[in-house]
């Protein structure tokens, strides 16, 4: 079709020069579109957080900023390190999740030779969702990307092939931070991951975290923070990733009473399959928090007394 008065020869040629028409023709429907592909989210690619270079800073962030603030912000208490002394390898470290400060007290928690070689399962849609934010996650505390929408084989496939090579994982089975302070249930992830790539899940309980950033606040506040280490913990012969998910929600549950009351109590209470829920009571959601409040053992305020005369 030629182009008629007023498009002149010389008008028409600008507009070529300028690659119009500037919106391209839609791609039949029998021919492949080519179309670039994410680099985003999922498909994040985190092996440059992983060179020499990249470690390194890690560690300093890790030591001298990292550690420091969750000493003055969590004031941790650490407990069952003993249950690591003599297992050796990678493994997947497995916890609870109440708040932001989950990981940074984790990774300043979890110790040698597994703090250095370590990974975080971070929600691709969450902490990959701009290129500022990936990078800033990727270097500052090893995250990796993982889709929590659905069940993914490229993230299976990279979590494999990073234990493979040395390195261990920390991963939130509750696939988020919890909304209101109690645990959520587990999902199978820690488990398919555990049995696929023949390690261990070792079970973590945090407790306090929720005080000091809880979902929703942006600004933190001290508080006393428990990290509690469990052992080991493998899949029997033939066990489905959904059964070993249970066992590993059990000792985590078991660990949280451990904390709360005593090991020997703990103890007991697990083997007779009664220790307190970590997912709180099926009630409304002011009696959830008033439950929540009893179980972390807050002290009542005392009512005040008039001074005897």
């Amino acid at each position: 079709m030629k182009l008629s008065y007023p498009f002149t020869n010389s008008f028409k040629n600008k507009f070529l020069k300028l690659g119009f028409p500037w919106v391209s023709a839609p791609t039949p429907l029998s021919v492949d579109s080519k179309t670039k592909n994410n680099s985003l989210g999922a498909n994040y690619d985190t092996r440059w957080a992983r060179r020499p270079a990249a470690r390194l800073a890690r560690a300093i962030i890790v030591e001298t900023l990292m550690r420091p603030v969750m000493s003055f912000l969590a004031a941790p208490t650490r407990k069952g390190l003993d249950r690591l002394e003599n297992f050796e390898g990678p493994a997947i470290f497995a916890a609870n999740h109440q708040s932001h400060a989950d990981t940074p007290l984790l990774i300043t928690s979890i110790p040698e030779p597994w703090r250095h070689e370590l990974v975080i399962g971070a929600a691709a849609d969450y902490f990959f969702n701009t290129k500022a934010t990936s990078a800033i996650s990727a270097l500052a505390i090893g995250a990796v990307p993982i889709d929590r929408t659905k069940v993914s084989r490229q993230s299976g496939d990279m979590i494999s092939e990073l234990i493979g090579e040395g390195w261990s994982l920390l991963i939130y089975p509750e696939g988020g931070r919890s909304p209101d302070g109690w645990a959520q249930p587990f999902r199978g992830g820690a488990a398919y991951l555990s049995i696929r790539c023949e390690v261990p899940v070792i079970p973590i309980h945090i407790s306090g975290t929720g005080k000091i950033l809880r979902k929703g606040r942006n600004l933190p506040r001290r508080s006393k923070s428990t990290v509690t280490f469990g052992y080991p913990m493998k899949s029997e012969n033939g066990e489905s990733a959904r059964s070993f998910s249970a066992r590993v929600e059990k000792e985590v549950r078991g660990l949280a009473d451990e904390t709360a009351s005593s090991w020997w109590d703990a103890r007991q209470r697990s083997y007779r399959n009664s220790s307190p829920s970590l997912t709180g009571p099926e009630i409304g959601a002011w009696r959830r928090s008033w439950a929540l409040s009893d179980n972390d053992g807050k002290t009542k305020k005392r009512r005040r007394r008039w001074p005897v005369i």
